[in-house]
């Protein structure tokens, strides 16, 4: 192999193991986790590359592949190539803007929520009182108008809030660990990916991953990389 590679580094989410990009053909979420695996694997022994996950994403990550029946084999390959590492949260320092970008945007947001909940509400004042239980002749019907509005208004106060944004600690250890490490991200998550922005991260779609993996092994003349 012709000399050593610079090392890279990378930060997971859990967007990168259950998005359908790094599916091929008809792979089922188990083939494509492993396959994915192999090739971090494989990096790691070639180029010296390493993958790491905070804690709180492992746990989510392993949810998430129970609930899609992932095999033993995909858990173990997880454990063995994927890093476990928490976050320094005390050593990491974090620009005073980042912090006055969030409390702007999640002001922001507030405002926005309240403006959904107040249409929906006004929506909800022109009904007629029948449709609030049901139809005219008395049926019960299996969503009255009003369940309809509110079904909306919380599909719609949901995107307000929390589309684009970090919305839990998960996400959160995810920069700082990144930052930390000064390793790339890797999600498809579009919040996420704003804020590596504003971190100063370098990320990666999830669905390009396992292709940049490829080309790196490629590159370098891997055994069964080749061109």
């Amino acid at each position: 192999m012709p000399g050593d590679p610079p090392r890279q580094q990378f930060v997971l989410d859990t967007s990168l193991f259950i998005t359908d990009e790094i599916r091929e053909g008809g792979e089922s979420v188990d083939e494509a986790v492993l396959r994915l695996l192999h090739l971090i694997a494989t990096a790691r022994l070639e180029l010296n590359m390493s993958c790491y996950v905070p804690p709180s994403i492992h746990d989510e990550l392993a949810t998430m592949l129970r609930d899609r029946d992932a095999s033993d084999e995909a858990f173990s390959r997880l454990d063995t190539w994927v890093i476990r590492k928490s976050p320094d949260r005390y050593g990491v320092t974090i620009p005073a803007n980042i912090v006055y970008e969030f409390i702007d945007e999640m002001s922001d947001r507030v405002d926005r929520g309240l403006r959904v909940s107040e249409e929906a509400l006004r929506e909800v004042e022109r009904l007629d009182p029948a449709q609030l239980s049901g139809d005219a002749d008395g049926r019960e019907e299996f969503m009255t108008e009003a369940d309809r509005i509110l079904s909306q208004m919380r599909d719609k106060y949901r995107r307000a809030l929390r589309q684009g944004v970090l919305d839990s600690r998960e996400d959160f250890d995810l920069l700082v660990l990144a930052r930390e490490l000064d390793a790339g991200v890797v999600t498809e998550d579009r919040g996420i990916i704003s804020w590596a922005d504003e971190f100063g991260l370098r990320y990666v779609r999830g669905g390009q991953f396992p292709t940049l993996l490829e080309e790196y092994l490629r590159a370098t003349g891997v055994e069964g990389f080749e061109n």
